[in-house]
């Protein structure tokens, strides 16, 4: 069973790996805004339009002081590889055991075309300069999110 966050409470810390074989922790963006957006996998249909979402108002999010990461349980070569097909301006971390996914209530049984089986509720989170959440957004549609993210960070 899936535990959903609510606004105002502290964002779920972590450590994860990016795209690029680096090592991310959330706790070093403390002093900025944090948006975080959750997909199934990368290089489809849903998640291109997220992710290209997000690419396209990326600098609206630079000005307001924001950092944007896109979480999925893809591999770092499979997360490479659609960051530089889709020109994405932003780090993509990796979750592949999911822990992140669960600490956020994003990942959980799901049931698509009659086939039911554990993935990622397409979500976002924004979180404030102190780590608390402001934003807390599951079941989102993928051309919605990047928008609703941004009028959360103003």
């Amino acid at each position: 069973m899936r535990t959903e966050l609510t606004t105002g409470s502290p964002a779920p810390t972590f450590e994860a790996k990016t795209d690029s074989g680096d090592t991310v922790n959330l706790t070093d963006y403390r002093g900025q805004k944090v948006v975080l957006y959750f997909y199934p996998k990368d290089d489809t249909p849903g998640c291109t339009t997220q992710s290209c979402g997000f690419r396209d108002i990326h600098a609206e999010f630079e000005e307001k002081n924001a950092v944007v990461f896109g979480i999925s349980p893809d591999g770092q070569e499979s997360h490479e590889k659609f960051r530089t097909k889709f020109d994405l301006p932003f780090t993509l971390l990796v979750d592949e055991d999911h822990s992140i996914a669960e600490a956020y209530g994003v990942w959980g049984e799901r049931t698509m075309y009659g086939r039911t089986f554990m993935g990622i509720f397409r979500s976002h989170f924004v979180i404030d300069e102190k780590g608390d959440l402001i934003e807390v957004s599951y079941n989102v549609a993928p051309a919605d999110s990047p928008t609703g993210a941004l009028a959360a960070v103003s």
